[in-house]
């Protein structure tokens, strides 16, 4: 990974090192499961649950993308996506969906810098 993508990731809230750490210093398996990322469907399911006021779903798929962040160190989501799991556990439903504008800027932000 060069330096200049190994910033861009930092800069959008993934702390390449920690995740690095996962995957045994391999970087090109680092570089897979990024892209895998961009294929998963929790966010998605997150927004559609939530428009649709689906609560449980929205839990599950919030929950799966604080799974899915937390493995890959993509820090700024982990952090909004738990807190939001948080939420909705003390049934705070309104709380948890007005974090969503922020949740989907880190979203495209992550997505933008793994993409390059």
């Amino acid at each position: 990974m060069d330096e200049k993508k190994r910033q861009r990731l930092e800069e959008a809230g993934i702390r390449v090192e920690d995740a690095l750490g996962r995957f045994m210093g391999n970087e090109m398996l680092l570089e897979r499961f990024l892209g895998k990322f961009l294929e998963d469907k929790s966010f998605g399911q997150l927004q559609e649950a939530v428009a649709a006021g689906d609560r449980e779903t929205a839990l599950r798929a919030s929950h799966t993308l604080k799974g899915v962040c937390g493995n890959l160190s993509i820090s700024r989501l982990y952090e909004l996506a738990a807190r939001q799991v948080d939420l909705m556990r003390a049934e705070k439903w309104e709380e948890a969906v007005a974090m969503m504008p922020e949740m989907e800027e880190a979203y495209r932000t992550a997505a933008a810098a793994i993409r390059g």
